[in-house]
């Protein structure tokens, strides 16, 4: 079963570059570990303190057709700011 990679950048301090850098890294995490990469969702300019985030959303519902087992992402705040949301869809991801 396949891997994906999430990538999201703030408007608050970050910039596109930073998007870039976060795949660069997935991706050679992936390679050393034998990981398939079956897709890349990637959210510009969008804060992680709401799930109002248009790949994010697309990934959580691909998830529900079993594409994927796994999220990779650098840091745990690019997934989600808040326990609560990170532990709602980590569980949906499941």
């Amino acid at each position: 079963m396949g891997r994906v990679i999430y990538a999201r950048y703030s408007s608050d301090n970050q910039r596109e570059e930073s998007i870039e850098g976060q795949i660069r890294e997935n991706t050679e995490f992936a390679r050393k570990n034998g990981i398939e990469i079956v897709e890349t969702y990637i959210d510009g300019a969008c804060s992680a303190k709401t799930d109002n985030r248009p790949e994010f959303q697309r990934m959580i519902s691909d998830s529900f057709s079993r594409n994927f087992e796994i999220v990779i992402v650098c840091k745990l705040d690019r997934f989600a700011r808040s326990r609560f949301d990170s532990a709602k869809y980590r569980a949906r991801i499941r």
